[in-house]
């Protein structure tokens, strides 16, 4: 067996022809009048492949075996099918079971299943129809994601995974110890705190100072810019939030593009050029997936993908849109007012109602955006940019970075951040600092959006949120 042998997807564009192998799991298996149809899925795409066995062409031992989830090897014709659904089937003379499986406890059964109950089962769910197409998708993406950055020139770095300094300024990260007391005691807590408490109370721990898992490979990214020009990350991330929403894992991935001698304009180019270049890829290679999605999981999501693919993408300052927003006439959940930070509920209003398409939002007021971010002469904003899209609110966040040492050294120190984390960082300022820009895109979230997955938890093969590490 080699693993260049002929997948599913391959026969099903084949021509009718003889002497033929297919690899596969059992999804169904019916008999009728002498004979017996099986649907054998490998993974390899949407479609199943129909095997036709006549009586008696197999061993009634070998029959029994072939019930839903038993991995087996066919041989046989391919040939044209009467049936609708399928241009090819395969007549069998021949099978060989690798696996069987018991038809009585097998999970996945014909019979459909909660979102809830396929989580549980994580391990198996892929060989149902959705998962099949979510992690096809996945694939897809992320094959997109650097073919986009390839063709521009662009450098894929990897950054560490673990860091002893917080790119976002706040919010609670995983320590990183070999002291059990350390870890039971801080995990969770901000940087900031741990910073103070191993001044307070230096321990021989394996880094020698706090270290934890990354929110972010952005400020390592950047001091890779400043000597290769254009760069990428593309990585798992993790944040230690007590969060329990659908659209927050404790461990996620991460596009990072970080560009050299770049402003706020050429950032947001880039942002619009990639999500555009991203959707119309998988609208032209997943087209049998996201298909599926149209018709079960959400209404119109190819025109909306379509939608996007084929527009320009609306620019408004967050002032503009504060004003649209509070001169709506819309009963919002969360009121909108000057300084605060947009909620889903906003975004979706001004990409689906006030404009009809994406939105970008720039000039964020600094004390919502993190210390990184290049301030304006106003000194109340920041050259900061949100990408919106209709149905999803926020999917990139970026801005151009503070090349200004006294700038950025004021703001660490202001957000009370322990600024010896960053010496490093500041040296991006001392020598050679230049102007750069860069945007964040969470790979999951882009993926609820692409395939209208309701859950993130769902568009990750092994979830990790609050309480639950399984698999």
């Amino acid at each position: 067996m080699d693993y260049r042998r002929t997948y599913v997807k391959d026969l099903l564009a084949s021509q009718p022809q003889t002497g033929v192998e297919a690899f596969g799991w059992v999804k169904t298996r019916r008999d009728s009048k002498g004979v017996s149809f099986v649907q054998l899925s490998d993974g390899s795409c949407f479609n199943d492949l129909q095997i036709v066995i006549d009586a008696g062409t197999l061993p009634d031992e070998t029959l029994k075996l072939l019930t839903t989830g038993a991995s087996v090897r066919f041989t046989g014709d391919l040939v044209a099918s009467p049936g609708e659904g399928q241009s090819v089937e395969l007549k069998a003379t021949g099978a060989e079971i690798f696996g069987a499986s018991d038809p009585t406890t097998y999970p996945l059964q014909k019979k459909g299943a909660t979102m809830e109950f396929l989580r549980e089962i994580a391990h198996l769910r892929v060989r149902g129809n959705t998962f099949g197409a979510v992690f096809r998708v996945r694939a897809q993406a992320a094959y997109a994601v650097h073919k986009f950055f390839y063709e521009r020139g662009f450098h894929w770095v990897h950054t560490p995974i673990i860091t002893a300094s917080d790119c976002e300024g706040a919010g609670a990260m995983f320590a990183v110890s070999t002291l059990l007391e350390a870890i039971e005691d801080h995990s969770g807590e901000t940087p900031q705190t741990l910073w103070k408490l191993h001044n307070q109370n230096p321990k021989s721990d394996f880094f020698g100072k706090p270290a934890f898992l990354t929110v972010s490979g952005q400020l390592e990214a950047e001091t890779l810019a400043m000597g290769l020009t254009n760069v990428y990350t593309f990585g798992p991330t993790f944040r230690a939030e007590n969060s329990n929403t659908a659209r927050h894992l404790s461990e996620f991935w991460m596009i990072e593009p970080e560009m050299a001698f770049c402003s706020l304009e050429g950032d947001m180019k880039l942002a619009e050029e990639f999500l555009r270049y991203v959707i119309q890829y998988l609208l032209d290679n997943s087209s049998q997936d996201l298909d599926f999605f149209n018709k079960r999981i959400e209404p119109e999501l190819l025109s909306t993908l379509e939608h996007v693919a084929n527009s320009s993408f609306e620019h408004l300052t967050y002032s503009e849109a504060v004003k649209h927003l509070e001169s709506s006439g819309e009963s919002f959940e969360f009121p909108c007012t000057w300084g605060s930070d947009l909620q889903a509920e906003h975004e979706r209003w001004l990409t689906e109602v006030k404009v009809g398409r994406p939105v970008i939002l720039t000039d964020y007021p600094k004390d919502i955006k993190a210390f990184y971010m290049r301030q304006n002469e106003d000194g109340k904003t920041v050259r900061a940019m949100d990408v919106l899209a209709p149905r999803i609110g926020e999917i990139i966040g970026g801005s151009q970075r503070e090349e200004r040492l006294d700038v950025l050294e004021s703001r660490i120190k202001e957000m009370g951040l322990p600024i010896e984390a960053y010496w490093w960082y500041l040296d991006l300022r001392r020598f050679g600092s230049a102007p750069h820009a860069g945007f964040g895109l969470g790979f999951e979230r882009l993926l609820m959006y692409v395939t209208g997955m309701k859950n993130i938890r769902d568009v990750i093969p092994y979830h990790r949120t609050p309480g639950n590490a399984e698999f």
